[in-house]
């Protein structure tokens, strides 16, 4: 993928694992960009520090805290955090990617949501804090802008940025952190918060899903943060009247000024919501905190600064108490010391008291058995206070576990609830963090079933991807980790199958001359080699290819091309003097075309022999035509006279030619007929009469000539 020159990290690699697609989206510190993680094969959201803040003290430490604390925690309705790290000048967390809108998103599309599914994405975000609660962790930005919503309707907090554990204070370099419309009364005035606030919160974004508006606005933060103060909203149902009473209780409660009126935990208020959602009503408690948020109560309070309640301290024994002298009596003739020594005594007499009582209780405290409290489930370094706090002591054992997060409790030895002595040694078993094991060594050029078996075996899933290769049908290639990583176990480990050699069709190019046909064959990636052949084609000519066209075979297969390197050429045997049959039998041999012509001959020794060739000798094409000239026997006709027999006139007849292919047809002998004078003179003169016949024989073999 080419980088895009609005946004130079799209179609990039990032720290040497990730392939940036496309941005998902901005906020104050940080952008967004989906990615494919090419080490685990899936794709993930990566939110990268901007490059202004990544040079903040204050930013980095707020981004590595969003990490820390959503790493912690493990929830259906929690955005998991997968990796965390530091590159190319800045910070950048790895998380899962859901492709839906936000709440806020859907909102601002769809408007206010259908009561029902109000209260279904209420609960789901109450879920999710109730988890990140538990872990001692306040969210402190709970808005829709940090609610995710999957295609399946399911509801997902993200956004741990400015999250921290426990109570803490609500400003960072001096102004407020969070966002003004969703801001908690406690928050408005950057004082402790707690998980209460996170409820407020959420009470804002339910009101919201409800009516389709957030209760406080204005032109500036402090005029919103100063209404969260002392404002009283409008329950839901006044902007939306299908909003029943009991859904405005809870809005109302949960929007209480002072948090001893709210919900104390995420589970109270989702029992409610439950009840409505079955068709029932809320708790008394719920009525009682809508009539009094309603009524205002509680708006001083919000006004003042909110401080902790101190613990309650045991206060000493009081003295016996002093009783003064009536009104009436008379005492001015009576000396004060008697009396000042009496309350001396009186007052020493109650400090003895006093000192003797703490340390008998301390005795008796130190003695006492104390019961062992519940720690799963919470960070280690927070059991350990508890237990010290107790009298306790601890021995910390890890161990891993794939469902509870690193540095958390998984088990204690005593269970809770077990009566035991001041000092007793309480074992906690601390989770080390998912179990790990190795990637199996070997897999690459095991076959497919081998490797699945292997990973089963060491508890890894895996994800196939077929590739063509010159590798055996079905073996592995290549993974993703690499053989003999270190990963958690139920990882994924990413298998390139080959699917053997890619098959491509030869193309023809037969006719072509020889370079041409290797650029071609080369530019779809086949390796032609050339084989020399006579032919009568021009030279350089490819005249065969094989595999032939349109022949399917893998990819870098061998070609072999068959050039033209013109004609043969071949020396023409002297065949004069030869029996035609041999002759013909010869020049055939040596790849001529014999062309047999006859001429008529009166040496017997001569009928049927070759007695001119033509050509005669040297290199000619193979193929090539050699004329053959071949004896054959005529006879004239036989004369008969009394006396003298005159001489025989013979005429020749033409030339045939017949080629060296063709039968000769059989040859009838001439009739010669004479006419003699049946006149005979005994004595005198006598006249002869010569008769000349000429014959035509047609051609043939020696031995079909007539005698």
């Amino acid at each position: 993928m080419a980088a895009d020159p609005k946004d130079p990290l799209i179609g990039r690699r990032f720290d040497r694992r990730y392939t940036i697609l496309r941005k998902l989206g901005s906020g104050g510190m940080a952008e967004v960009y989906l990615a494919e993680d090419d080490e685990l094969g899936r794709q993930v959201a990566l939110k990268m520090l901007n490059e202004r803040h990544a040079r903040d003290e204050q930013f980095v430490e707020r981004f590595k805290r969003e990490a820390r604390n959503a790493a912690r925690l493990s929830h259906p309705h929690i955005v998991r955090i997968y990796d965390r790290g530091q590159a190319e000048g800045t910070y950048y967390i790895s998380m899962e990617y859901l492709d839906g809108p936000t709440l806020k998103e859907l909102l601002v599309r769809k408007g206010p949501t259908p009561p029902l599914t109000a209260i279904k994405f209420a609960r789901e975000i109450l879920s999710a804090l109730g988890e990140a609660h538990k872990h001692d962790i306040v969210h402190r930005d709970i808005k829709p802008h940090n609610v995710i919503v999957s295609p399946d309707w399911e509801v997902k907090v993200t956004d741990f940025g400015i999250a921290r554990s426990g109570a803490s204070q609500m400003t960072e370099a001096g102004s407020i952190v969070g966002t003004a419309q969703y801001l908690s009364p406690e928050q408005a005035r950057g004082k402790p918060v707690d998980q209460r606030s996170d409820l407020y919160s959420l009470g804002i974004v339910l009101y919201e899903m409800l009516t389709g508006k957030v209760p406080f606005t204005g032109e500036a933060a402090v005029e919103i943060a100063m209404k969260h103060l002392s404002a009283i909203p409008d329950p839901p149902s006044k902007l939306r009247p299908e909003v029943s009473h009991d859904l405005d209780a809870i809005v109302m409660r949960a929007l209480a000024k002072d948090p001893d009126q709210r919900y104390a935990s995420a589970e109270e208020m989702d029992a409610d919501l439950a009840r409505v959602a079955r068709g029932g009503s809320v708790s008394h408690q719920t009525e009682e905190a809508m009539t009094q948020v309603l009524a205002g109560v509680g708006q001083t309070s919000a006004l003042t600064a909110i401080v902790p309640r101190p613990a309650v301290a045991t206060p000493p024994p009081a003295p016996p108490a002093y009783r003064p002298p009536s009104y009436y009596e008379e005492t001015r003739h009576h000396s004060r010391w008697p009396l000042a020594l009496a309350l001396l005594a009186v007052a020493i007499a109650g400090i003895g008291g006093y000192l003797l009582y703490n340390k008998i209780n301390a005795a008796i405290n130190k003695n006492r058995p104390v019961t062992v409290i519940d720690v799963g489930g919470i960070q280690y370094r927070n059991a350990e206070l508890k237990l010290t706090q107790l009298g306790l002591k601890y021995r910390i054992a890890l161990e891993p576990s794939s469902s509870v997060t690193t540095n958390f409790v998984i088990s204690q030895d005593p269970s809770s609830g077990v009566p035991v002595p001041k000092g007793t040694v309480v074992t906690l078993n601390v989770s080390s963090g998912k179990p790990k094991t190795n990637v199996p060594p070997h897999l690459i050029g095991e076959t497919l079933q081998q490797a699945l078996s292997d990973l089963s075996n060491a508890g890894l899933h895996q994800r196939i991807r077929y590739v063509h290769s010159d590798k055996p049908s079905g073996s592995i290639t290549a993974t993703a980790p690499k053989s003999g990583a270190r990963v958690f176990v139920g990882s994924q480990v990413a298998l390139n199958v080959s699917s053997g050699p890619k098959q491509i069709l030869v193309p023809n190019v037969a006719g072509d001359q020889y370079l041409s046909a290797v650029s071609a064959l080369k530019g779809q990636g086949f390796a032609p080699t050339r084989r020399d052949v006579s032919d009568p084609a021009p030279i350089g000519q490819v005249v065969g290819e094989s595999p032939g066209a349109g022949a399917s075979v893998a990819a870098g297969s061998t070609i072999t091309l068959s050039v033209s390197t013109g004609p043969k050429l071949s020396p023409i045997q002297n065949v004069t003097g030869d029996l035609v049959q041999a002759a013909v039998q010869i020049l055939t041999q040596e790849g001529f075309t014999p062309s047999v012509v006859y001429q008529d001959v009166t040496e017997p020794t001569q009928d049927g022999l070759v007695l001119t060739q033509f050509p005669a000798g040297g290199l000619h094409r193979q193929g090539s035509t050699v004329t053959i000239t071949v004896g054959r026997l005529v006879v004239g006709p036989t004369t008969t006279a009394s006396a003298t027999t005159a001489p025989l006139t013979t005429t020749t007849p033409a030339t045939t030619t017949t080629p060296a292919t063709t039968t000769t047809p059989t040859t009838t002998p001439a009739s010669t007929s004479a006419s003699t004078s049946a006149s005979t003179a005994t004595s005198t003169t006598t006249s002869t009469t010569s008769t000349s016949t000429t014959t035509t024989t047609p051609p043939g073999p020696p031995s079909q000539q007539a005698p």
